[in-house]
């Protein structure tokens, strides 16, 4: 079994819908930024704080490139793992990618009282979110096998799509598509 691997912004769903994703399929699930807390012993703003988003960063390439490498999970990541190559890589590489896209009216709407969220902790967190999906939007459809709108949508009803969507979906060539660059 492939691993299915959840890429979007913060506010898609992603935790929610994989942890949803996993129980039907009977897969471990897992969260990259639970990860790298379990790792560190310290929450993502306080890493935020004390190493910035560059250490925040390097400490998501190593918590991805282990996770991908597992086989028969549900993976959820950082709303920012894409922004990194070698991270795009590895992901394309451990599984079928899936990007939850939303709005930002629709972040905006999930995210407001989270204070989990360092890059939003700013006096516009709607420009932050904006100016955020357009430099990540492209990245994320780089990778993703399939698509998939979260707004207004019972995080159930995203999953049975997801399910069809990947019923549908070819077999995945098994030579590694970046030996081909």
């Amino acid at each position: 079994m492939h691993n299915l691997i959840l890429v979007g912004p913060m506010g898609a769903g992603k935790s929610t819908i994989g942890r949803l994703l996993a129980k039907e399929l009977r897969l471990p699930f897992k969260d990259s930024d639970k990860e790298i807390e379990q790792r560190t012993g310290a929450s993502i703003p306080l890493i935020f704080d004390v190493e910035g988003e560059a250490g925040f960063r390097e400490r998501e390439r190593a918590a991805i490139a282990d996770m991908c490498k597992l086989e028969g999970v549900v993976l959820a990541t950082g709303g920012g793992a894409v922004l990194r190559e070698d991270n795009r890589q590895a992901l394309r590489a451990g599984g079928r990618v899936i990007y939850l896209c939303t709005s930002v009216d629709q972040q905006l709407e999930r995210t407001s009282r989270d204070r989990n969220r360092p890059l939003l902790q700013a006096s516009d967190p709607r420009s932050v979110l904006t100016a955020l999906m357009s430099v990540r939007d492209p990245l994320y459809r780089s990778i993703a096998d399939i698509i998939i709108e979260t707004d207004e949508r019972p995080p159930r009803l995203v999953v049975m799509e997801i399910l069809d969507r990947l019923a549908s979906l070819p077999p995945r060539e098994s030579l590694d598509e970046s030996a081909l660059s």
